[in-house]
């Protein structure tokens, strides 16, 4: 299967299917069909790579688990980080406003508003928003079903969970995964 992320600059109308269609004028999200009038990111689940994706990933999703799609933003004030963690399942991340620097696999990338970046969920992440700025993304996960509705960060050091945190996530939408 493979996860993408599209941009609409013009809006877009969708069909039901297992998509995630977020609205960036009115910060909102829906799930399969539906119609926005303006700016879109849409993120779809399927058997192929679209023309013209932003980003796409291959995921390997085991038959035997339920998923579901998580949508939700995390939001970082000026300076904000999310320690060294991983998450339960793959996404496809979007940055919405301000700039945040990713660190993963050995290698360290920044990322500015609207562009995307992959989390394949075990390989553990660590992340730093602007020094200067608010900075938010956005993200749709996918997850086995045992976890809706729960938080999914996993600290790979235990004292970091202790620690105070910057970021705050906001859930948008859950929904099971059809296949």
């Amino acid at each position: 299967m493979r996860l993408t992320l599209t941009r609409h600059e013009n809006g877009v109308e969708t069909a039901a299917g297992n998509r995630v269609v977020y609205d960036l004028g009115r910060d909102e999200a829906h799930a399969g069909a539906a119609s926005v009038a303006g700016r879109a990111l849409v993120w779809e689940l399927h058997g192929d790579d679209p023309t013209g994706a932003l980003l796409s990933a291959e995921v390997e999703l085991d038959p035997a688990v339920e998923w579901l799609m998580r949508c939700d933003r995390v939001d970082f004030p000026p300076g904000g980080v999310a320690y060294t963690h991983t998450h339960p399942g793959p996404g496809i991340r979007c940055l919405l406003h301000g700039a945040i620097r990713v660190d993963a696999g050995g290698a360290s990338h920044e990322y500015g508003p609207l562009e995307a970046w992959f989390e394949s969920g075990p390989e553990p992440v660590f992340a730093a928003a602007s020094a200067t700025e608010e900075t938010a993304f956005v993200r749709v996960l996918l997850l086995p079903a045992e976890w809706e509705g729960k938080r999914t960060i996993r600290y790979v050091d235990p004292a970091d969970a202790e620690r105070p945190k910057t970021q705050r996530a906001t859930v948008y939408l859950e929904r099971p995964v059809r296949t």
